[in-house]
């Protein structure tokens, strides 16, 4: 089995921080469905200003509110205003890996949708 990217939410902008929230990220519902992620699933954030990386999971804010929230001890890790990228990835089985495409949720500047994009690897 591999772990694979599935989907990314590319250069999203952090709206709220909440260190007393018991964990997590929230995502706005419009950019999860875009970028097929469930409620409770892992995802990795990585923070461009200032390089940190963590893992969480993913609860779901409100449709269309551009809403991307760091939550519980990762509160830490970023402030708001700051860029970041999320991703998900999937487990498959080795003979299925070089077929797996994952897609890229592009955003502006208030996290609205722009477009969805499959990757298409490099060889």
């Amino acid at each position: 089995m591999r772990a694979m990217l599935k989907s990314k939410i590319h250069r999203a902008r952090v709206t709220q921080v909440n260190l007393d929230y018991e964990g997590s990220i929230t995502i706005d519902k419009a950019l999860m469905e875009a970028s097929d992620l469930l409620p409770f699933e892992r995802v990795e954030v990585l923070n461009i200003n200032n390089g940190a990386r963590f893992s969480t999971y993913v609860i779901e804010g409100e449709a269309s509110s551009g809403v991307i929230g760091i939550n519980g001890a990762a509160a830490r890790l970023a402030a708001k205003g700051d860029i970041i990228i999320i991703l998900s990835y999937c487990q498959v089985p080795d003979d299925e890996a070089v077929a797996v495409t994952p897609n890229t949720t592009y955003v502006d500047d208030k996290n609205r949708l722009l477009t969805t994009k499959e990757l298409i690897a490099a060889r």
